[in-house]
């Protein structure tokens, strides 16, 4: 089974909302993406030797709302706190996907794209939401 429809994303930030706040109202198709991250770098030498190193690379990570979801205003809150203080907001988080029964740790994230309203179109539009974390952490859930 690989349904999403039990899957559980919480977000906090330990001054506007200390404690976890669930995400709920996700897009149909879309609730959350994690992109690709390049995790070592390699170089070829003049003599055929390829050599590798480890380097460190943020985690993008796309969360999808449908327009009228409350979890909107999370990220309304964390974007009007930032602009008036002109700092960022650092987020964690965690995502459950029980149907795979695995949990991921989301630290020291970022707000990094918002959009402030939705499309409006013959229907309210989604609201995507893109954060850039330090860590994600995979464990058993």
């Amino acid at each position: 089974m690989l349904t999403a429809s039990d899957a559980v994303l919480t977000l906090s930030q330990p001054i506007l909302f200390p404690e976890p706040q669930q995400l709920q109202g996700f897009a149909a198709d879309d609730v959350t993406d994690m992109d690709s991250a390049e995790i070592l770098e390699a170089l070829m030498g003049v003599d055929g030797v390829l050599s590798f190193g480890f380097v460190w690379t943020a985690r993008m990570q796309t969360i999808t709302l449908q327009g009228d979801s409350a979890s909107n205003s999370f990220f309304d809150q964390v974007n009007n706190q930032q602009q008036a203080a002109q700092t960022v907001y650092p987020l964690n988080g965690i995502v459950t996907l029980p149907a795979i029964g695995l949990k991921f740790t989301l630290v020291n994230g970022g707000l990094q794209t918002y959009k402030p309203m939705p499309a409006v179109k013959r229907i309210i539009q989604p609201r995507s939401y893109r954060i850039t974390w330090n860590r994600v952490i995979p464990a058993p859930a």
